[in-house]
């Protein structure tokens, strides 16, 4: 492992990459759909069915799935994580906007906010932790998702397991796991650090209060 330690850092990037791609792609969407979802339970019912049929299909099934129009490679691993990571963020930012208190959202409306601005100044804010932590539980789960890439050309530290399980090097294995791991606690760690930041300045229901008042 030492002895190729240029396509061992190349690897490890393309690894973050493949994740960090597959987040663009499916955060907003799920936060948009929740967002929509939030007030519609039929469509909250329908989206979190589909998004939940969709993460019981098995790694290799997916990926075999999207390779057939995307062709090998980076697109179908991209495609078949960020599918993967909507369930997570769909279902928290469901979550997370039902948790806000209905009378810090009159309260808002009160003071003249439209819904648009409501949302955007007072439900999203106090929702956002919450959506955090499924971004959390998303990424985890991709970054062990993303080691099946390598099978389909797209790179990343699977590349050394797969390597090592046909070449019978456990060194090999066991540096590629190590590191596959080590990487999914640092997305953690660095997220876990945003959501205790986003929960310590959060609205606090005594700011709103003058609106209350005012309402």
């Amino acid at each position: 492992m030492l002895d190729h330690g240029s396509q061992f850092w190349s690897n490890g990037a393309t690894h973050a990459r493949l994740v960090g791609t597959a987040l663009v792609l499916a955060v907003p969407v799920a936060v948009a759909v929740g967002v929509l979802a939030s007030s519609r339970p039929r469509l909250a019912g329908v989206a979190l069915a589909v998004a939940g049929v969709i993460i019981t299909i098995p790694s290799f099934a997916l990926f075999g799935l999207l390779i057939a129009p995307l062709g090998l490679g980076f697109r179908p691993a991209v495609a078949t994580l960020a599918l993967y990571a909507l369930l997570p963020v769909l279902r928290n930012t469901i979550v997370g906007l039902a948790e806000v208190p209905a009378d810090v959202v009159e309260a808002a409306r009160g003071m003249g906010m439209t819904g648009r601005q409501a949302l955007w100044r007072v439900r999203l804010p106090l929702a956002l932790p919450v959506i955090i932590a499924g971004v959390r539980v998303a990424t985890v789960m991709i970054v062990g998702i993303t080691t099946i890439a390598a099978l389909i050309t797209a790179g990343g530290l699977g590349t050394f397991i797969f390597d090592g399980l046909r070449s019978g090097d456990r060194t090999e294995i066991l540096a590629g796991t190590v590191t596959i791991v080590a990487l999914a606690l640092a997305f953690d760690g660095c997220l876990a650090v945003v959501e205790r930041f986003l929960r310590r300045h959060a609205p606090r229901e005594s700011r709103t209060a003058p609106l209350r008042v005012a309402a």
